[in-house]
Parts: C-alpha cells; structure tokens; sequence
C-alpha cells in the first residue's frame, strides 16, 4: 500500500505564505548577511576561520555554500534541497562553534538558524522526492 505523495496543497494558504515568506527572510540573511562578509573577506569572518585553524579556503566553501543555499531558499524547486544543505551547513557551524571555537552563547545563532531552516524543509518536503 503506497501514500500518496504530500503536495504544497496539502498546507493551508496561511501556512504556504508563512513558509514563504520565512524562506524569503532566511534566504536573504544567507545570501546578504552571511555569505557577502565570508566572500569580501571581513576582518570578523577572517579572525573566526583563522580560529578554526583550517585555513581561509573554508571561509570561501562556506560563503558560496550558504550563498546558494540563500539563493536556492528563494526558488520553488529548489527550497527544500536548499533548506536540508543549510540544516546540514548549521549542523556543522555549531559543532564548529561548540568543540573548536569554544563559543559558548555563539552557539545559539547556527542552533536558530538551522531549526529554522528544518522548518522549511518538513514543509517544503514534496521538493525533496519529486522529479521534473
């Protein structure tokens, strides 16, 4: 016995703007807020992945990954990808933030993020089974 598969339908209008609009929200950080200081080399995202000791390569991969994943929030085929890689992305910076930087209450900022980032991917879920 198969279930069908779960379609944006699925959610009332109220929940569909919401989503959207958090995605939009989210989108814009990754992209703007996020990426941009990684990728110009700002003096704080260089001192942080100069603490992480790996080298200013990382500081770029993690730029143009949250660069897309900002950008890939803001399509409708691609947002639920998009969210899951950003999950996985927070994931990571808060472990980074927990065991290598030490960071103590800075590990809250990837924590929200990351939760938020879920939330669009459970309800943008039908993005991640379909085929176009």
């Amino acid at each position: 016995m198969s279930v069908p598969p779960v379609t944006h339908r699925s959610l009332s209008p109220a929940a569909h703007r919401a989503l959207w609009v958090l995605q939009i929200l989210l989108g814009l950080f990754f992209a703007l807020a996020s990426a941009a200081p990684k990728l110009w080399g700002d003096p704080f995202a260089v001192a942080i992945f100069d603490g992480i000791g790996v080298g200013q390569w990382l500081r770029y991969v993690v730029g143009l990954l949250e660069l897309a994943g900002g950008i890939g929030l803001l399509t409708r085929r691609f947002c639920g990808p998009a969210a899951v890689g950003l999950v996985l992305l927070m994931i990571g910076a808060a472990l980074t933030q927990a065991f290598v930087l030490h960071g103590g209450a800075l590990v809250v900022t990837p924590i929200v993020l990351g939760v938020l980032a879920a939330v669009i991917a459970y309800g943008r879920r039908e993005t991640l089974t379909t085929t176009r």
